[in-house]
Formats: C-alpha cells, sequence, structure tokens
C-alpha cells in the first residue's frame, strides 16, 4: 500500500478557517461513477423506488425510571405522492433532489384500527405481523439511496454513510478464496463452519484476546456475517416476555432482532459528555426479573468511542449479580483501534470476556468476523464463540434451518486471515498485534482520516463531539476523537437549527438533496440531535465533503 501526494485547500468561511494541505490515502476501492443521463423522468423513477426502500419510521416511547426507555415500534408506510413532482430538476452541484420532503410524509399503520380508524392497508394485509413490527434499516437505505442517485447521473455525489472499509481485502486473501475455488472447494460447508476455521479461531480468542473459557471448537459457530451471529444468539436465549439490553446510541438492528426473537428491547440511554458509554450505575438500576441479555459494542458503531478494561469490569460485576443476564460482546470492530496505533500498548483494552473479572467469560457470547478489519464485507464470514457448548449448539440448530453452513471458499479466505493462530499452542500473540501488518497499515489510514475529520468539524463549527466539554467548541482535545471504528457521532443541533431541520432525518435528507452529501440521522441509532458520518472513504472525498458541508452551512 503506497501514499501518492495530492495537495488539497478549502475556502475560508464565516464558521470556518484555511485548511492546510493534505494526502492521498494509500489504497481506495474504484469508485465508478454512473453513465445514467440525468434526465427527470429516469431520476424521478429511482426516486419513487427509493422511496419504498426507505419507509419511515417512528417509535413510540413509554419513559421508564433511572434512565431507560421500552420501546415499542409500529411501522409507517411512506405514501408516494399521487404525482410525480413539479418541481424542476437542477443540476447534481445546486440540488439533487427535487424540493420538499424527500420521505414522503408517513401515516400509522398500527397492528389494529387506530383513533383515526386507520388500520393495515389492505395491500399490506397478506404481510406477517412481525413484518408490520420491524423498521427498515436506515444505514442500509441511505447507502443505497446514495448508490442508486449517483447511478442515475449524480456523479458528484458523495457517501459518509456507508459502514465498510473503503480497501480491497489483502492479496493473500483473496488469492486463498481464488484458489480455493480452482481447487472445487465449491460445495456445502459442514452447518457449523469448516473445523479448521473454528479451531483458529478458537485459537486466535485465547491467544489473541485471552478468552480461557474457549477451549473447544465446538463452542464456536461460524455464521453469513457477524449479524447472522447476533440474530441467531439472541433466538437461541430470549423467549417472548425477556428484555434485551441495549445502550442507546446503537447499532440499528439490535432491537430489531430483539423483535424477531420475541423479545422486547429496552433503551439504556447515556450520556455524550461520557463518550455515549454504559455506566454501572446505569445498568445497575436498568434491571429487572426480565433481563435476559445485555448487548454490549465495542468499538462503538455508530459512536467510536471504547470501553476501557476497568469500564468493563465494572459493568461485568453488575452482571454478575443477576443469575439470568447473558451478555453479547459485538467486537467487530475490534483491531480498528486508534491507541494501538499511537502507542502499540493494549493494557487497557481487552474483550468483555477477558476484562479480568472471575466468572464473567461464563456469561459472555463473543461476536465477531473478518468484514471490517480485514476488508471482507462481500465474504460474509462471522462467528459466535459461546462459554459451553449447549448455547453453541442451540445457534447453530436455528443456523441449520435458516442458511446452513457459511460459504465454503469465503471460509477458506478466512483461514488464510487467521493464519497466524494455526498452531495448537496457546502462545506467541497477543491483542497488541492488531490483527497483523495488513490490518495495522488500514487502521493507520483511517486514523489519519479520523483526524482530518475531527479537525474539519473543529474548524466548520457547530458540532459537538461525544466527550467534549461545551457545545460545538472548536478547540479539539484528545478525547474528542473516537478512539476506533470510523465513524463520527456529533452532535448537531446548531446544525439543524441554522438549516431550519426539526430532526436529524430532516438534515440527513436535506443535505443530500441540496449538496449531494449522504450521511446517516442520528434518530436510526436512538439519539435524535446526532448525525453519523463514516470516514471509511479517499482523502480526496473527505475534502470535497467537508467542504460542501461548510460552504451550505454559511450560506
Amino acid at each position: 500500500m503506497t501514499r501518492r501526494s495530492h495537495a488539497g485547500s478549502h475556502r475560508m468561511g464565516k464558521m470556518g478557517q484555511q485548511q492546510p494541505q493534505q494526502q492521498q490515502p494509500m489504497q481506495s476501492m474504484t469508485r465508478q461513477r454512473g453513465n445514467v443521463s440525468h434526465g427527470a423522468k429516469g431520476l424521478q423513477r429511482s426516486l419513487v423506488a427509493s422511496r419504498q426502500c426507505l419507509r419511515r419510521t417512528q417509535c413510540m416511547a413509554s419513559s421508564h425510571s433511572r434512565g431507560t426507555v421500552l420501546i415499542r415500534c409500529h411501522l409507517h408506510a411512506s405514501s408516494p405522492p399521487s404525482s410525480p413532482s413539479t418541481g424542476s430538476l437542477r443540476s447534481p452541484s445546486s440540488s439533487l433532489l427535487p424540493r420538499g420532503d424527500y420521505l414522503a410524509p408517513s401515516r400509522g399503520v398500527a397492528m389494529s384500527a387506530s383513533s383515526s380508524g386507520e388500520g393495515v392497508k389492505e395491500s399490506e394485509s397478506e404481510l406477517s405481523t412481525l413484518c408490520h413490527r420491524l423498521n427498515p434499516s436506515m444505514t442500509v437505505g441511505m447507502t443505497d439511496l446514495a448508490s442508486e442517485l449517483k447511478r442515475n447521473g449524480m456523479d458528484d455525489m458523495i457517501s459518509l454513510s456507508v459502514g465498510e472499509p473503503d480497501f480491497q481485502t489483502p492479496e493473500r486473501i483473496a488469492n486463498a478464496g481464488v484458489q480455493a475455488i480452482l481447487n472445487g472447494h465449491t460445495k456445502y460447508s459442514p452447518n457449523a463452519g469448516l473445523l479448521s476455521l473454528r479451531e483458529r479461531i478458537a485459537s486466535k480468542l485465547r491467544r489473541e484476546n485471552g478468552i480461557g473459557e474457549i477451549v473447544d471448537p465446538a463452542q464456536v459457530v461460524v455464521t453469513n456475517g457477524a449479524k447472522q451471529a447476533i440474530a441467531q444468539t439472541l433466538l437461541a436465549l430470549c423467549s417472548e416476555g425477556d428484555e434485551v439490553l441495549v445502550p442507546s446510541p446503537f447499532w440499528v438492528s439490535y432491537p430489531e432482532m430483539a423483535k424477531v426473537a420475541g423479545a422486547d428491547a429496552k433503551i439504556l440511554n447515556t450520556k455524550i459528555d461520557e463518550n455515549f458509554l454504559l455506566t454501572e450505575q446505569t445498568l445497575e438500576a436498568s434491571l429487572t426479573e426480565q433481563s435476559k441479555v445485555l448487548i454490549l459494542c465495542s468499538p462503538s458503531n455508530p459512536t467510536g468511542s471504547v470501553y476501557s478494561r476497568e469500564q468493563y469490569q465494572a459493568l461485568a460485576k453488575v452482571v454478575l449479580k443477576h443469575p439470568r443476564l447473558m451478555v453479547i460482546s459485538d467486537e467487530i470492530y475490534e483491531h480498528i483501534y486508534y491507541t494501538n496505533a499511537d502507542s502499540g500498548a493494549d493494557a487497557n483494552v481487552c474483550s468483555f470476556a477477558s476484562c479480568g473479572v472471575d466468572g464473567i467469560g461464563e456469561r459472555t457470547i463473543t461476536v465477531n468476523g473478518f468484514s471490517k478489519a480485514f476488508a471482507m464485507t462481500g465474504w460474509r464470514v462471522g462467528y459466535l464463540a459461546a462459554p459451553n457448548k449447549r448455547i453453541a449448539s442451540a445457534a447453530a440448530k436455528i443456523q441449520s434451518q435458516l442458511t446452513s453452513g457459511a460459504s465454503s471458499m469465503a471460509q477458506l479466505a478466512a483461514c488464510e486471515a487467521l493464519r497466524d493462530f494455526d498452531s495448537k499452542q496457546d502462545t506467541g500473540v497477543s491483542f497488541a498485534s492488531g490483527g497483523g501488518e495488513e490490518v495495522q497499515a488500514m487502521v493507520e489510514e483511517f486514523k489519519r482520516r479520523r483526524d482530518y475529520a475531527c479537525q474539519r468539524l473543529g474548524e466548520i463549527g457547530g458540532a459537538n463531539m461525544p466527550g467534549m466539554p461545551g457545545k460545538g467548541n472548536k478547540n479539539h482535545s484528545n478525547h474528542s476523537k473516537p478512539d476506533g471504528a470510523f465513524y463520527l457521532f456529533p452532535e448537531v443541533k446548531q446544525w439543524m437549527e441554522t438549516k431550519e431541520c426539526a430532526t436529524s432525518e430532516d438534515l440527513c435528507m436535506k443535505m443530500l438533496r441540496e449538496i449531494g452529501v449522504a450521511t446517516v440521522p442520528g434518530s436510526a441509532f436512538g439519539q435524535e440531535n446526532c448525525i453519523r458520518l463514516s470516514y471509511a472513504n479517499s482523502m480526496d472525498n473527505l475534502e470535497k465533503a467537508f467542504e460542501k458541508i461548510q460552504t451550505w452551512l454559511n450560506e
């Protein structure tokens, strides 16, 4: 991976300062530009289709004591306009979408007649109750929408909504997948995964993560991505009436997965000045007899915040007081951790199962995968590691009736990613290895982009980063920079006021429509006044995107 020089500059605005020159990233994915003509009819067709994908959702929240809310979500379907928009379409550089709400005003689709007498639309009456209860993924929707608009001729569209590395899969791993195909490994794999891969995963978790409870590959289930691992774990553990505790802000799929499992998602509020991290006090106050699963994610999507060993230990002690409470530790962003890149030290970072509290490993299901750290999002390989064979077997049984085993050739590529763990000896590699040289080269570039993006937010003003004292303070400290993942999650109340937007969704859609920058509203993650920006994009695109945002806010 090599660097190539690039000079970029920024205009000075009333909210900003001049930005010094920056360099282009080491490596970025090839971005295809759409060849479709920018005609009004073609674009309108894509917008109508996108409205169907991005159906507006609304959560009815009932407040509970001690900073928690129990959410009951009802699907709200967007009503497409009775006739195409009559507004003229401007050039991509001025206005990308017709004026007005991009997501059409929604109306309730209740499971029983509402006060207005409105019920399930006749055209949707054949759909299940569960389907009506589920909300569509806003992150997927915004990413798909940005891609669709770009394919239809909006060549200056820049997406800061995507949640995947923009790097290619390391060559040796890709070659292993190709070789697997050439060698005829194109048949079904064992349901729980190839034994060779499960052995390496178990070895990795013991040697790199220090999780001593994973002593047998039978405790590991290889899945079609980490998302499936979380869903199957919830299905294996939860029954109707159980509570799944989800700290907010949360990855958009956690509450929906709880619904699929028949459980209730109980949202635990966190504070922006505490980096949106769950505290032991909030957890203790939120637990009831129905509490069954706590989901933790570190580094966090959407905030990039990272739990320290001491913070994990405090939470673990609370968990152990409640005999039926289990923990799902989502560690998919495990190696995208910037303190390692800064100092090479890892003494304060760990897996939840190995945080140093006796007995917590027996309560923890660790979920991980290859998508983020190894840039293997399209390969679809994840895994869960359970503290006993009973839980692993239950998750595997569910998988056998849904998808069966993950792709054979993808699993062999994953074996290559974990080639350092083919030894039976549980020594020689530690968490500080950071996934190896290839992963750390990507992390170094992500860190450079993170620093640049935080600097630009400070120059633009009006954005309050988690952990940073003061609203919209331009004097960023180290604590204002996320420690992991590749997201920023600033509070942007001032931006919303400046652009006269009532919600974060309104702000994101207006930004998309008027300047062609795609972001994700904080409401999708349980925090209304925030937005998520992904810096998993080239430095050139980041420069252009922040220049657009600054100019737009200064209009």
